[in-house]
């Protein structure tokens, strides 16, 4: 009860404060569909309440020549050096310039947005939680850790110990450290998600670039450790032959196989976690949708809000270790497959 009450009381204050910054500009009409989008989206600075945190911008125009200067210098529609950042069309959001002859194209984009230093936290962070465990076993290899070490080796253990190994057999320990890296990092990217204030709130899972590059690492692991099983069961399958020859349609199916499996797992997790950030947001902007009715449509609809974006939280927070966890799972299972055990190998077991 008494983390349901603290987190009631956050949630009212975040919402006060948000009514606050929206008295401020009440000349503007809320817009919540451009809200929503512009924090599930990226940016090149980080808003810390009423605080702009600005990121460095580091592109390179089209003659070859790098540029490196503070995003403060395009705040508000400016200008600097040629480049702006564009506030509608295809590029919007994007840094873009102008070249002499009044040409705009885009730079090659190199700068440090909000997302990206979010994902350098994150992989501090992760290192600041698995090292100290390193180090902690190289001295006391007999000693069990507490805290937050203790934590930690508690989540390794089981998921190594109940899941990796039941999976991977004799190849845990290969593969092992790649699935754990890849769980606690998606998970840190999950928690962090849920967190309004710096260094949280940058929306990692939910942006498909994300997403995309964690499903091409286990792509690759996947495909460069398969063995010869592996490729023959996908360019000659065990089917009848007429469905291999003349007309190869089986090998193209598990062909198209091969790529579908990764696309699966960047978009379910994608779409997981970028659905709940955006129930959540939605219910918050109903208070600023109802607040021209009158204050006591106003309060009906803040109360109501705020009890379902709770609730949302906490289904949020269950998200983020579900996910990560089924990410992990499938990963294990993909690899598993892709190295069947040989049959010498199958009989002695």
């Amino acid at each position: 009860m008494k983390l349901i009450r603290y987190l009631l009381g956050l949630s009212l204050f975040l919402l006060a404060g948000q009514w606050v910054k929206a008295d401020e500009t009440a000349a503007e009409s809320f817009n919540p569909q451009k809200s929503i989008f512009e924090h599930l989206g990226d940016e090149y600075g980080w808003n810390v309440w009423n605080l702009h945190i600005p990121l460095p911008v580091i592109v390179r125009d089209e003659e070859g020549a790098w540029h490196v200067f503070s995003s403060a210098k395009l705040a508000g529609g400016q200008e600097y050096e040629g480049f702006y950042i564009a506030g509608e069309g295809e590029y919007e959001g994007k840094v873009i310039a102008r070249n002499a002859s009044g040409h705009i194209y885009r730079p090659w984009d190199f700068s440090v947005t909000k997302n990206v230093l979010a994902l350098f936290i994150c992989a501090l962070l992760l290192c600041w939680l698995v090292f100290p465990l390193v180090r902690w076993y190289k001295k006391k290899p007999y000693e069990a850790p507490r805290r937050v070490k203790g934590m930690m080796e508690f989540g390794v253990g089981m998921l190594y110990e109940e899941l990796i190994v039941p999976i991977l057999g004799k190849d845990a320990r290969r593969f092992g450290p790649y699935l754990l890296t890849l769980f606690f990092f998606i998970l840190l990217m999950n928690l962090m998600g849920l967190i309004v204030i710096f260094p949280g709130g940058a929306n990692l899972a939910g942006n498909m670039s994300v997403t995309l590059v964690l499903a091409v690492c286990t792509f690759v692991v996947v495909n460069f450790s398969g063995r010869k099983g592996y490729w023959k069961d996908i360019f000659w399958p065990e089917v009848p032959t007429w469905l291999k020859c003349p007309v190869p349609m089986m090998p193209v199916i598990e062909i198209f196989g091969v790529f579908t499996k990764p696309i699966a797992l960047m978009i379910r997790l994608f779409a997981n976690m970028l659905g709940g950030h955006l129930i959540t947001l939605v219910l918050i902007s109903l208070i600023f949708i109802f607040a021209a009715m009158g204050p006591v449509i106003m309060g009906t609809s803040t109360v109501i809000a705020v009890v379902f974006a709770v609730f949302m939280g906490f289904i949020d927070l269950l998200i983020c270790f579900i996910q990560a966890y089924v990410f992990m799972l499938l990963s294990a299972i993909f690899i598993s497959l892709a190295r069947p055990a040989e049959t010498g190998a199958r009989h002695e077991k």
